[in-house]
């Protein structure tokens, strides 16, 4: 038990507790044996390790930025859970009443996010369809990682969302100069917070969103 806690050292100043810890392993567990028969994540990346540090260390940090006083949080294009497993984890032991809404195309990913929800007793709600095609959708936090561009991601949350408090989204090693680009089309206030997992990406936190006017 202790060495599963200690592998999440780098959470330590976000107070993740011991459920959290093993709920995470859990959930490492179900995406190795499903990737077995599916590609939930990359083969080559379907190892303890791996997934513990590129996956779900790399998720959890978004929790700074997410609207816990909301109903819902929802997470884009979610794949296998990638943050928005994680988050409804934390949520979850944090006791907090905030289901993350997953939106996600494919039906066995999504049959298999169903099942770890049920298995970890999660306040999750899996949507299985396309989220280009929904519209006057209503969150509190959204949430978009290895999604779409930048770009899109921002055309999409301004179309199709008719209210929502913020949007995180995880950016690499190109990222400082993908923000500058979409600052000449886009107004929106934001933040950065250094990953806690690679030293050439951060994430951003970003509110008021409009598309900007040009000549």
């Amino acid at each position: 038990m202790e060495e599963t806690i200690k592998k999440y050292s780098l959470l330590n100043r976000l107070n993740v507790s011991r459920e959290t810890c093993l709920d995470f392993e859990k959930f490492i567990s179900m995406i190795i044996d499903k990737n077995k028969e599916i590609n939930i994540i990359s083969k080559k990346t379907a190892k303890n390790e791996i997934i513990r540090e590129r996956h779900i260390l790399d998720s959890a940090q978004a929790i700074d930025f997410i609207d816990l006083n909301s109903n819902t949080t929802s997470d884009l294009g979610t794949g296998g859970g990638m943050p928005g497993i994680v988050i409804a984890i934390m949520v979850k032991n944090l006791k907090k009443k905030v289901k993350v809404n997953l939106y996600e195309k494919s039906h066995h990913k999504s049959s298999f996010l169903r099942e770890v929800s049920r298995k970890l007793n999660l306040d999750t709600e899996i949507i299985q369809k396309d989220i280009f095609e929904t519209s006057e959708l209503k969150s509190g936090t959204i949430m978009a990682r290895a999604f779409k561009p930048m770009s899109v991601v921002l055309e999409l949350v301004q179309k199709n969302f008719s209210n929502y408090q913020n949007l995180i989204l995880f950016m690499g090693k190109n990222g400082k100069q993908t923000l500058r680009e979409n600052l000449k089309n886009w107004d929106f206030d934001y933040s950065e917070k250094k990953s806690l997992t690679s030293v050439d990406s951060f994430l951003l936190n970003i509110k008021n969103i409009k598309k900007k006017k040009l000549n």
